[in-house]
């Protein structure tokens, strides 16, 4: 890893999170998370239950969205910064690559959502989203 990468800020992190999740590969992240990872969605229209992930189950749930969608954008509208905490309020906006329940492929699909990302040592250990959708 370069000089600029170790010195980024947690909120640089943060955006560059949200960037490779829009077009990069997993991999790309690896760079970002501590090995205890844990990503926790609340309940949602995607999630009724809610879910917790692991990074490994994270890999995994990226990759099938990148079947699922054939784009996604992430538009960041707040940042709050505190010393080991980044909280981001964010819309999202998806295109279906195949149908997902009653949408066809080519839908847009849109959710609002807050993002707590905690860090230690400048890696994320945890996440916690509070996904919002728009109603399909």
């Amino acid at each position: 890893m370069n000089a600029a990468k170790l010195s980024m800020t947690n909120v640089e992190k943060a955006r560059r999170y949200l960037e490779v999740l829009e077009r990069g590969e997993f991999s790309d992240l690896a760079g970002l998370f501590a090995p205890q990872m844990v990503s926790e969605q609340f309940p949602n229209r995607i999630y009724p239950q809610g879910m917790r992930f692991s990074l490994a189950e994270m890999a995994q749930s990226f990759a099938k969205g990148r079947t699922l969608l054939a784009r996604q954008t992430y538009q960041i509208r707040n940042e709050v910064v505190a010393p080991n905490r980044v909280a981001l309020e964010v819309l999202w906006t998806g295109v279906l690559a195949v149908p997902l329940a009653t949408l066809p492929a080519g839908s847009q699909m849109r959710a609002h959502f807050a993002m707590f990302l905690d860090f230690e040592d400048g890696k994320i250990t945890s996440q916690r989203n509070y996904d919002c959708f728009d109603p399909w």
